[in-house]
């Protein structure tokens, strides 16, 4: 790939700049951002269409599964403002949120399900963590990302273990296929994470 998409370039520019960290989120993260949020909100109407449609046929259906990734209810944070905070407290890399979505896009490909506002927060702490301790050389304990998304130390390193089983601890990511991420990121409303409400669920 001879040009390098504008979303790479905001990665660089940040992670060249920034030595403590930083508060002022990259192009590809706020785009990110807006993936994810169109994602949730599409999915949540999906949810909630179709919860309504087998109530009223008295279909006993399973409907989406229930994963130790959601909570008993949506958080009132946006996943756009947790990205912020996530990115703030824990210094890392911006570089890992495009890991960790990729990352998530495995999970759901292997598993099925799709992105809601209740598990959404989950996932993205979980898989951040996760990238984090594969991609950067210095990072903080499980006990601090645990504070920083909100959950338990102890939900934190049982959201750690699933979500790595799940991935059958593939981590890997080329350089071509996180330069293609950064690539769709530039075109956001093409690129959305995406499950339809009726996939089967392995």
């Amino acid at each position: 790939m001879s040009r390098r998409s504008e979303s790479y370039k905001s990665l660089q520019q940040v992670e060249a700049s920034s030595e403590n960290g930083t508060s002022t989120p990259p192009r590809a993260l706020l785009s990110l951002c807006s993936v994810w949020e169109t994602s949730i909100q599409k999915n949540d109407k999906l949810v909630m269409i179709s919860s309504k449609r087998n109530n009223n046929n008295n279909n006993k259906k399973k409907k989406e599964d229930i994963t130790m990734f959601h909570g008993s209810k949506a958080p009132m944070l946006s996943i756009t403002r947790y990205m912020e905070r996530i990115l703030k407290y824990s210094r890392c890399s911006p570089s890992c949120f495009v890991i960790a979505h990729i990352y998530m896009e495995r999970y759901f490909n292997k598993n099925g399900g799709f992105l809601t506002s209740f598990n959404a927060h989950r996932l993205l702490i979980t898989s951040l963590l996760v990238a984090v301790k594969f991609l950067d050389d210095r990072y903080f304990s499980n006990d601090y990302y645990a504070q920083i998304g909100g959950v338990s130390t102890q939900e934190m390193n049982r959201m750690e273990l699933e979500f790595l089983f799940n991935l059958e601890f593939r981590l890997f990511v080329t350089t071509e296929m996180f330069l293609k991420c950064c690539e769709k990121l530039d075109n956001v409303g093409e690129y959305q994470i995406r499950r339809p409400i009726s996939s089967n669920a392995k």
